[in-house]
């Protein structure tokens, strides 16, 4: 079987390249141009596939990816959304476009250096899992790729805590190409999307009203694109108690903002769905995450025409459309995920 290894230049592809070639694998390392880095990966890329004895393909993706991630990105902005970039490049790019060409390069499966697992269940059969390291467990970006798509995949950091990549890496004598990692969206630099914005986009909503929940006014933003709901900070205005954002009301370009125990809902809804297990095999109790650095909270969930409604058991900060609602049982495997939506 032939391995397309994904290498972006960082210290967790080169692992999982190093990992599948130590292993026996038939493998050529696959780079995908996406965005366009501060530093160039490729000369460092070169030089460690040439030590590792390893064909270096490259595919020049740039255009594709300002298509499919960028232009996106910035649209659910202007529309009052808080996008989740990273899920729809995996999606799209890197196990849609990126896999489609490591197929045509004659590759059987694709390899990256997520941290999570895709194995099968007893009961589920072949679906996502959570990383054993769950400071850097990746199940949530990958929550919308679909099952067909992951089947061709390899994933080798399923097991391996990222602490021992580096020591592992040296002990090979492997230089990582771009020795500073990141976990910011990678075409925004400094991980400022306000100043990204501000320079992408043409045009981009004005300013209208801070408001509180029972309507009175109580200040003024300059874009609803520039907040998010939660936010607490960067309002720029003071009050007898701290205020967090609770609604964009983009019909009326107004911002909510309330009290803490304002923030606390017991609902989201999703659409988009994308289905790892049918709900007919779901556990009694099921999980669900809305925010990255989330814990997974109890929740009841219903599937309907129109998406998926999720009761949290508890009350919970209040989620963010745009973002994703990812569903998995008590031990982290995903059942199904989609794109939170306003209610």
């Amino acid at each position: 079987m032939k391995i397309a290894v994904a290498v972006s230049g960082g210290a967790d592809s080169l692992y999982a390249l190093s990992a599948l070639k130590t292993a026996g694998y038939d493998l050529f390392a696959l780079h995908g141009r996406f965005a366009s880095p501060r530093l160039d990966p490729l000369p460092g890329l070169r030089e460690q596939c040439a030590r590792l004895a390893v064909p270096l393909h490259v595919a020049d993706l740039r255009e594709q990816f300002v298509q499919r991630v960028i232009n996106p990105f910035v649209a659910a902005y202007a529309a009052g959304q808080t996008p989740n970039p990273c899920a729809h490049c995996n999606r799209d790019m890197k196990f849609g476009l990126l896999l489609d060409m490591a197929e045509k390069s004659g590759a059987e499966r694709l390899a990256t250096g997520h941290y999570a697992a895709f194995a099968k269940h007893p009961v589920y059969g072949f679906t996502l899992r959570r990383a054993a390291d769950p400071s850097r467990d990746q199940s949530y970006f990958l929550s919308l790729v679909p099952r067909e798509r992951l089947m061709r995949a390899v994933l080798p950091l399923a097991d391996i805590m990222k602490s021992a990549i580096s020591g592992i890496l040296a002990g090979q004598a492997l230089e990582t190409p771009l020795p500073e990692e990141s976990r910011e969206i990678c075409f925004v630099p400094g991980d400022d999307y306000r100043v990204f914005l501000e320079k992408y986009a043409e045009r981009l909503p004005g300013s209208g009203p801070i408001c509180l929940r029972d309507g009175r006014v109580v200040g003024r933003h300059e874009g609803l694109w520039r907040h998010t709901e939660g936010q607490r900070r960067g309002l720029g205005l003071a009050w007898r108690e701290p205020l967090y954002v609770l609604e964009k009301d983009c019909v009326q370009n107004k911002l909510v903002l309330g009290t803490a125990a304002e923030l606390r809902v017991h609902t989201c809804r999703a659409d988009r769905l994308n289905f790892f297990v049918p709900a007919s095999q779901w556990p009694e109790s099921v999980f669900v995450r809305t925010r990255y650095k989330q814990k997974a909270q109890a929740a009841c969930v219903k599937i309907e025409d129109d998406g998926m409604y999720v009761h949290f058991h508890k009350p919970q900060a209040v989620c963010a459309p745009g973002q994703i609602a990812c569903v998995c049982d008590e031990d982290g495997w995903v059942l199904a995920a989609g794109v939170i939506q306003p209610e």
